[in-house]
Parts: structure tokens; sequence; C-alpha cells
């Protein structure tokens, strides 16, 4: 074996909680979420609404130290890596408990056979449970792990070996990320043999430190602590609840008001009176984030480079950060943020330049008056702190060369699956980085294998295709920087995104709550949260 893998015991995963009413400490708290999660079955999503709310549930083999970028053992104690990076073998934890609820009691413990049904349902399309319940996988698919894990197998009840075609420098991080979340084989059986197999997305059953309760869309969901964790010293409150409150104002008015603890996404006019209340905190962090705006290339007339570019010039980034994000962020110029290793600094972005953008228009055939959709976010994100208002700011950006621009926005689960699907022209959308790679961004946003995942412009370029499977292959960081720099060329070259602003992290919660970190990722992890009285 090229080495060996040990590392300390993990961090827990997500926890929270509460009532409408502020609790005792060790009792419960509430966390004021910002959307309702399209369900709980994690591998099917990807946005950080859904994942969110199934991060108390679950656990993955490896897992996020909190607060971090580095890798940490989670499910699997330990790893061994092959001499040819093609081979892993995980060394399952013992003992670890499956959630027990009023639908469902398991019969064993965690083991091997729930490691090949999480990963063989996502490889294989003839497997039993995924014909029963047909989904897509855009994570898995969309870093190609469908294509490059030839095999998994058990050698023992607590040993799974993944064997690879092709050599993955990302593959521990990747597995890392909530859609690899262990799901219990026993419980998917007996959702097959009683015909309900759609139940895994609604009634959820994991190993993480909290047990599924209830969910009302729009309203809330309650988790409970669970009583068997096998990192007991991680669950110190006894109920989670997420009060879902789609409004930014009424979040901060709640969090003042002591009817939750820990909120997200303030608006950046709220963040200074946040700042000056004694009975807050604000925690403030550099954004691994990037708000863009993706060309549907599927689209006439995006599919024309020029007319992509006329646009991009056309878009007044300076106003946007000034109005938008408040002072709360930065101009992006790149298809990723500066603190991404192998970010490109030498990459300059076009200036503005409306007239130009004109004659570019003019020169692809596109006439003035030509009609075009813009989608628009409903839900604030860490990387849009507004999208309604830069909807209208691009609207009359755009009407400046013109374009007649119709701003359509939905729900946020049906906002994301429409532009999975490629119904937009152009729309609204942003990235916060999942496991410090740049694979995350590069493969994951803008790669063929990511369309109908994360890649919203519907962008397929082969020479771009090459230099990224290329990168994915070689462990070397210096040689994977020089090709992620020649795709982060191509791309820019091509426009298939503006990239339009990395946004200020300010997360705003209860001076009481002790214990929570700001994850890298975006993600509300509540392991190890504790509330004084």
């Amino acid at each position: 074996m090229r080495h060996t893998l040990v590392l300390s015991a993990l961090l827990g995963t997500g926890l929270l909680a509460a009532t409408s009413m502020a609790q005792a400490a060790g009792g419960s708290l509430v966390f004021c979420s910002e959307g309702s999660p399209a369900g709980f079955d994690t591998a099917q999503y990807t946005t950080a609404t859904d994942n969110d709310a199934a991060e108390p549930l679950y656990n993955r083999l490896a897992e996020f130290e909190k607060g971090a970028t580095n890798v940490v053992p989670g499910l699997a104690t330990s790893w061994d890596i092959s001499e040819d990076g093609l081979k892993y073998t995980f060394h399952l934890r013992e003992g670890v408990k499956f959630h027990t609820t009023d639908y469902f009691t398991p019969t064993r413990d965690f083991n091997a056979d729930d490691v090949l049904f999480t990963f063989n349902r996502m490889l294989d399309p003839q497997h039993p449970f995924r014909k029963a319940y047909p989904t897509e996988f855009p994570y898995f698919n969309g870093m190609s792990l469908n294509k490059n894990i030839a095999k998994v197998e058990a050698t023992g009840p607590l040993t799974v070996v993944m064997t690879l075609n092709s050599v993955d420098a990302a593959f521990i991080q990747n597995i890392a990320m909530s859609f690899a979340a262990i799901l219990s084989a026993e419980y998917a059986d007996q959702l097959l043999k009683t015909g309900k197999p759609s139940d895994i997305n609604q009634k959820p059953i994991g190993t993480g430190p909290f047990e599924f309760k209830s969910y009302q869309k729009d309203s809330n969901i309650r988790y409970v602590a669970n009583k068997q964790y096998w990192a007991p010293e991680r669950v110190k409150l006894n109920n989670l609840i997420f009060s879902i409150n789609t409004d930014a104002s009424v979040r901060v008015q709640k969090l003042k008001a002591n009817e939750c603890q820990v909120t997200l996404h303030p608006r950046p006019a709220d963040v200074p009176a946040l700042k000056n209340d004694p009975k807050l905190q604000l925690i403030e962090k550099p954004g691994f984030n990037l708000g863009y705006i993706a060309y549907n290339t599927r689209h006439k007339p995006f599919d024309q480079v020029e007319v992509r570019r006329a646009l991009d010039m056309a878009v007044n980034k300076q106003s946007i950060l000034n109005a938008v994000y408040q002072g709360a962020g930065q101009l992006a110029v790149n298809a990723m943020p500066p603190t991404q290793w192998s970010y490109d600094d030498t990459i300059k972005d076009t200036a503005y330049n409306p007239e130009k953008a004109k004659e570019l228009l003019k020169a692809a055939g596109v006439k003035e008056g030509t009609e075009i959709t813009l989608w628009a976010m409903p839900v604030q994100r860490p990387y849009n702190p507004n999208a309604k208002l830069m909807a209208e700011m691009l609207q009359a950006d755009w009407a400046k060369i013109g374009l007649k621009v119709k701003i359509v926005s939905y729900e946020w689960g049906e906002y994301i699956k429409r532009t999975k699907n490629g119904e937009h022209d152009v729309s609204l959308i942003g990235w916060t980085g999942d496991n410090g790679d740049p694979d995350n961004w590069l493969g994951t946003l803008y790669s063929c294998d990511a369309i109908g995942g994360n890649n919203y412009s519907m962008w397929c370029d082969q020479d771009y295709d090459k230099l990224i499977k290329q990168a994915k292959v070689v462990t070397d960081r210096d040689q994977r920087t020089v090709l992620y720099k020649q795709a982060q060329q191509l791309l820019k070259q091509q426009v298939p995104i503006t990239p339009v602003a990395h946004s200020t992290v300010n997360q705003p919660l209860s001076a009481k709550v002790e214990g929570f970190k700001v994850s890298p990722f975006g993600r509300n992890v509540f392991s190890g949260v504790s509330l004084n009285p």
C-alpha cells in the first residue's frame, strides 16, 4: 500500500433545534433557515438548502473537519490507497447505529452492505432500488464518479474496497461531500418490500447525530437527538428545528427576539446593526463562493460566443457590487474564487463597454428589440444577497444594447429543477465550494458531464474537458495547476458565464451559542454546538 490514513475521530454532522420559544441550555435551538428542501435523499440534490436539511441526519465515510477544508474519518476510521492510486480500502467504524423511528427499527449495526447500497445505487442504472425509485445523481455524475468507479466490493463486514478506472486526485474530498451520505441497506429493503421506495427521500434514516421527526414545507423541519450516536460528546442539544423563513428581514427579527438562535444570509444593510447588538455575535469570513450569470448555450442566440461576449461586456459589475452587495463583496473576474489554489490571476476582465456590445450583437445578427428571459433566484444565497435587484439592474444594462429582457422566477426547488433542464435563456446562479479542490469548480460547474447537473450554461467544450480530465488524474499539485490555468483561460475566452462577485459571508447568531464554526463550504453544521442559559 502507498500509504495508510489513520486520523483522529471525526467531527460530527449538523445539529440545532428548538421550538418557537427560547429553551434552556442543552435542550433546544432554532435555526432560521432560508428555504424549503426538496427532500432528504441528499444524493439527488446540489443546493445548500437541501444539503443543510440532510446534514443532521447522516455521516459519510470521510468528512470535513468542522470549519475547515481538511478531511477526517467519518464512518471509515481509516483508508489505504494502493501504489497505483486506483484502489481505496476503507476500514469501517464498528458499533454505529442507524436511527430508530416510528417508521423503521434497525435489526443490525452499520456495516459494509450499507456502503455497497449507497454507492451501487448511484453507479448502476439497473440497481433494483434505482429502478423502483428512478432519480438522478447530479454531483455523482457531474464529477464523473459514475464512470470512474469501476466497482465497490465488501471484503469483510467492516471493510470496503473501491476500485477506480483512473486516478482521481480529489477522490477522498469528493466522497466527503453531502451526496455521499451513507444510507441504510436494510431500510431500503424494507421500502422495496412495502412498495414505498420514495420514502427514502421524505422519511430519511441515517447514522447522524439527529433523527428526523417531521417536515412541513415552508414552515419547519423538526429533528430530535440521536441518543445512540457513535460520538455522543458531539450531541449537546435535545432538539433541532429549522424554522423556514425566506425573508431575510424576518430572520433577523426572529434572531433579535430570540425566537431563533442562529440564522444566515442577512441583508448587507442589516450587518452594522447586528455587529453592534450585545445579545448577538456576527462571524465574518471571506466567501469561498461565486455569484455569476449563466448563458444557456443551447438557446439561440447564446450559442454564438460573440453574443455572450456582448452581454458580458454590457454588465456594469461595479454598479451591481455597490447596490446588491453593498460593500460586502469583491468583483469576480474568474470562474472560481481567488482563494482557490490554481486560480489564474493573470486573467483580466473585459472592460464595461455597451457601445462595443451593441456592435457585436449587430454583427451576430441579433436584432434590436430581441426578447430574452433572465431567471432570478427567489431566495438569498451566500453568493447573491438580492437576485431580484441584480436581475433588474441587468435588465436595464441589456436594454441599453437593444435587448428586451423578461425577468422570470420560480420557487427555489422548481427554479433549480427547470434551470438544470435548460429552460432558461440566462440565469442568475452561483456556487460555494464543496471540498477545496479546483475540480469542484472547473469540473462540477462547467464540464460536459455536469450538463443536467450544475452546468447551467449547458456549455460543452471538448478542449476544455480534456484539460480538466487530465488535471484530475495528476497527483502533483504544480502539474494540476498548469492544466487548470489553461482551462480557466479557455473558459474566459468562450464566456459561458459572466462572473459577478464573491460575497463576504456574515453569519449572525445569539451570543448564547457556543461551538458554532462557519463552514468554508457554506454548510450549517451544528455538531458540538451548545446553548448557554
